[in-house]
């Protein structure tokens, strides 16, 4: 191995030898004429550039349109044409370009559907030196006769994107922007809306300059006409970094859309924050405008905050009223992997008008004097009142409600009802494709609650809807009041379990199967009102002609229907008092035509004179319920004791079906007992 001496030598001796073989060569390169090559290179560039600048000044710039055209259309997947002509002044520090019938192609998807845009003629002039660096920073922009056709498909799908999702446009600088005959056409299949707007703007960065960017127009949403007018701030002075301010006021039939705010990223339209007033006949109608599956209601007016983030928008705070109840709460909305959209909520009130909640079923609120309805709503009224009905029969759309899920509950501090005694209300909705819950659902009455779980399963051409709702530590007394007086007081509890199909509650009720009952497991009735159902002349009629409020026990009552096929047939109606066996029956309740047909008749525990055995009917519609007594011969009187072995088998039925309890409760077992004593 060489030592670190014996290398430098070898070194050396390598230098040596090739300095001493290109001397040669560097003696015949320092002869060379030097200056006369410079000339000449410096001549044969002069004349390239001289050439090339001839060629730019005095080039038919119309033979590279074609070429420049394809190169476009390459680098943006579209397909763009210049029908007219091209002109290029470039000896400038501000080149300027001059396009006319420039024509800008759909993607591949929406090629069919013609041309993206079209501008009648362009002018530009851009700064040189930028262009170095790849940025354009355009010194005077303007265009004339430009349309622009916007569509997006029912899948969300837009042509300005060419994907579902697209990227953020950013606006170029500009110092001066005119823009005159401008025309914007849209169509969306997925809100199915058009429009047909103008817009135009002639702006200049000068001090002092007014200018502003403005777009009007008319349509069609969800097949009813709306117009549109929005205004921004000038686009000359729209910067990346900076929010770019806007205001903008839609209407659409009832529906009125105020807001102001600004785009975070001109102009990244999935990054904007705006405050908002919308008012309108009905939430639901929003559908077309937010995608979001609202339910039925009054005449509202709601504020707050609208935000979206990318695939995120929603309400962090909103407040405002629904027909005669206020509301607040905040709501959010985001599509999920699997490309459906999620609401989420949280809703408030604490003020609640309980007729309001009528509209969620798509029946209409109260329309009497000082009640919020709109117009549609109160001929709804009218129409069920002229045919006598309470059912609603408007429909549920099935497309909405399978086309996003949801997760919101909604919670009420105070209720108002004419025709309930409530006093709060709380329910957690879930929808998951197509599938919609209400579960647990709780209205708390002035004394008891009423709660249980509701569902509609749209997944099917025809919903299916199933009910099973209890009531529990009510009182008679706060449900039902007459004129006359206090008929019954006691504690009532009973369920309801039921299923149909049908796309309304009217068509739904009218297929519906199940049971209902309810029981008095004990109380007091008055005693007029007993002895009434034997039709005990001397005593029934003489206590109600003389205003008695005596008061006899219950030992037990039970009303009892089975549900098949729209048709409520009385199973069980029994009221055993201390005087009387009160006990019902006939056709029950029909809910394909709403009618009444029942009959009650009562049976003395002890011999009554001038007593005639006909019983009280009560009939009519659920609207308008008549009840009498039946005109005829009088009925054949049965034996107690067969009475109460007819009647205990079914009220052995009902008693745990309605609460399992009461099978063992002290008074209510009396009434299966009875028929033993009845014999002694």
């Amino acid at each position: 191995m060489l030592n670190l001496r014996q290398s430098r030598e070898w070194l050396n001796a390598r230098a040596a030898a090739f300095t001493a073989w290109s001397a040669p060569a560097r003696a015949q390169l320092a002869r060379a004429p030097w200056p006369r090559i410079g000339a000449w290179a410096g001549g044969a560039a002069g004349v390239v550039l001289a050439s090339f600048a001839l060629f730019l000044a005095f080039a038919d710039w119309n033979a590279f349109k074609d070429p420049i055209a394809r190169m476009a259309s390459a680098a943006t997947g579209r397909e763009i044409l210049i029908r007219g002509d091209l002109d290029v002044r470039p000896f400038s520090w501000t080149p300027e370009v001059r396009i006319s019938g420039l024509s800008i192609g759909n993607p591949a998807r929406t090629r069919e559907r013609g041309a993206f845009a079209k501008v009648g003629q362009a002018e530009a002039a851009v700064r040189l030196l930028p262009l170095f660096i790849g940025r354009i920073e355009f010194v005077r922009l303007d265009l004339s006769d430009a349309d622009l056709s916007l569509y997006r498909d029912a899948e969300g799908v837009s042509n300005w994107s060419g994907n579902s999702g697209g990227r953020a446009f950013n606006m170029p600088a500009i110092r001066s922007f005119a823009l005159r005959d401008g025309r914007l056409t849209y169509r969306d299949d997925k809100r199915r809306l058009t429009l047909n707007a103008a817009f135009e703007t002639e702006e200049s960065a000068a001090p002092g300059a007014a200018s502003s960017f403005t777009l009007q127009g008319e349509g069609t949403l969800n097949d009813r006409p709306f117009t549109l007018a929005f205004s921004g701030a000038p686009l000359i002075n729209v910067r990346r970094d900076r929010p770019y301010p806007f205001e903008a006021n839609v209407r659409a039939g009832a529906t009125r859309v105020e807001a102001t705010g600004a785009i975070a990223r001109p102009f990244d339209f999935n990054r904007w924050a705006a405050d908002i007033n919308v008012s309108g006949a009905d939430l639901a109608d929003l559908y077309v405008l937010i995608g979001l599956a609202l339910p039925n209601t009054p005449p509202y007016r709601v504020r707050g905050r609208l935000e979206r983030q990318g695939d995120r928008f929603g309400m962090p705070e909103l407040a405002g009223r629904v027909g005669d109840s206020d509301i607040a709460g905040r709501w959010s909305a985001a599509r999920q992997r699997n490309g459906r959209l999620m609401l989420t909520g949280d809703i408030r009130s604490r003020d609640l008008d309980f007729d309001d909640m009528a509209a969620v079923l798509g029946a209409p609120p109260s329309t009497a004097r000082g009640e919020t309805a709109s117009a549609e709503q109160r001929q709804m009224a009218q129409a069920l009142e002229a045919q006598g009905r309470l059912l609603p029969d408007a429909t549920l759309d099935i497309s909405r409600v399978r086309n996003m899920d949801a997760r919101v509950s909604f919670t009420a501090a105070r209720v108002r009802s004419e025709t309930l005694p409530l006093r709060g209300l709380s329910l957690e909705l879930s929808l998951d494709q197509g599938l919609l819950r209400i579960d647990p659902m709780t209205l708390q009455l002035t004394r008891g609650r009423i709660g249980g779980a509701v569902s509609i399963n749209a997944r099917e051409d025809v919903p299916q809807v199933a009910l099973d709702v209890r009531l529990a530590g009510a009182r008679v007394e706060n449900l039902i009041t007459l004129a006359s007086g206090q008929p019954v007081v006691g504690p009532l509890m009973g369920r309801a379990q039921l299923s149909g199909r049908g796309a309304s509650v009217r068509e739904a009720a009218a297929n519906a199967n199940g049971e209902v009952a309810l029981v008095i497991p004990s109380g007091e009735i008055r005693d007029a009102f007993a002895e009434l159902t034997g039709i005990n002349i001397a005593r029934g009629l003489g206590l109600l002609l003389t205003d008695n409020e005596s008061m006899t026990e219950i030992r037990c009552g039970v009303a009892s229907f089975r549900v098949r096929n729209g048709q409520a047939a009385a199973q069980s109606i029994v009221v055993d008092t201390e005087n009387m066996l009160i006990r019902g029956g006939g056709g029950g309740v029909n809910l394909r035509d709403e009618t009444l047909d029942l009959r009650i008749e009562g049976e003395a525990k002890e011999p009554r004179l001038l007593s005639v055995a006909a019983p009280i009917i009560v009939r009519g519609s659920l609207r308008a319920p008549r009840a009498g007594v039946e005109a005829g011969a009088a009925i054949g009187q049965g034996g107690l004791a067969a009475l109460l072995a007819t009647i205990a088998a079914p009220v052995a039925a009902i008693l745990p079906f309605v609460d399992p309890g009461l099978a063992e409760d002290a008074n209510c077992a009396r009434i299966l007992a009875g028929r033993e004593s009845a014999r002694l």
